[in-house]
Order: structure tokens, then sequence, then C-alpha cells
């Protein structure tokens, strides 16, 4: 019997495999958190957690979660289209847009998003705690405040050239 799986549009990384525990009567119970970003490299990104007794079990929980969460990135050229802020937990993180062939200067976490997202040239900073969770959910909440020049004129109802100047 053979098995078609389909051949999904998103490419997965994984950012984080954390071994935890939990002490009950009988000693301690061991299990597995990992952290998944998947995008489709063209401005859709997403970023899951998954917990299981199994390292396979807890990536794939945490690629389905990831999943659920797309978030949809509008990109300038390569870079994105302002700066923007993102904030979760006690992690900060800054990102910048950069001129092409700048590459993406981000570390850990944050670099896993932006490259599923498809963003190739940015320029970025994290303040505050360094953990791959926290910074990852950060760099997605950045993202979500991204907007550009066609939604900001429909928000405000007015044309691109009225904007722009």
């Amino acid at each position: 019997m053979q098995r078609f799986e389909q051949q999904s549009e998103f490419k997965d990384r994984m950012v984080s495999l954390n071994r935890v525990s939990k002490t009950v009567k009988g000693g301690r119970n061991a299990r597995f958190s990992a952290l998944v970003v998947v995008g489709d490299e063209k401005g859709r990104v997403g970023a899951g957690m998954g917990k299981a007794v199994e390292v396979q079990e807890a990536i794939r929980k945490a690629t389905e979660d990831a999943k659920k969460l797309l978030v949809n990135v509008p990109l300038t050229g390569t870079t994105i289209p302002h700066e923007v802020v993102g904030r979760y937990s006690t992690a900060k993180v800054v990102l910048m847009p950069a001129p092409e062939g700048t590459g993406v200067i981000a570390g850990g976490a944050a670099r896993a998003v932006l490259e599923m997202a498809g963003v190739r040239d940015i320029r970025t900073k994290s303040y505050g705690t360094n953990n791959p969770i926290n910074v990852a959910k950060a760099t997605m909440e950045a993202l979500k405040l991204l907007r550009n020049a066609e939604q900001v004129a429909a928000m405000r109802g007015k044309t691109v050239e009225e904007l722009l100047g």
C-alpha cells in the first residue's frame, strides 16, 4: 500500500527544541517542547508551539499550530515598508527596512521568522530577553503591525498619490 502525502507550499524550520519535565509522585515526567516557524517565503509566515513525549510528535504539533497562526506580511521589494517595533512579554524586537543587498541582519528566532516570511533585506535589533519563544512571538507581533501604502490610504479614505504627496 502506497501513501500519498500532499506536498505543502510551506517550508518549516525548527527554532528550538526543549526538554521539559514535571515532577510527579512516581518521579520525573519528561516531555519535549518544540518551536517551529512555517512560511512560503512569499509573505506568509506563522510560528507555533508543540509539546509531546516524543520529539517528532512535538515537531508535528508545532507545525500544525504554526499553520493555524499564519500572518500576511506586506513586502516592498525585498524588504519591509517601514520601521516597526514588536513586543511580547519582556522581548522587544525592532525591524528596520534595509536597501537591497544588505541581507537579513538578525539573530536566532527573529532570523528564522523573517527568512520564512520571504524578507531578504532587513536590519533588526532585539532587546530584553533572548528566549527564542518570546523573540519569535515578538517578531510575529511586529510583522502583524506592518502596513503598505495601499492599506494606509484605504484606511484614511485617500489615494496613494495623496498620501505620498
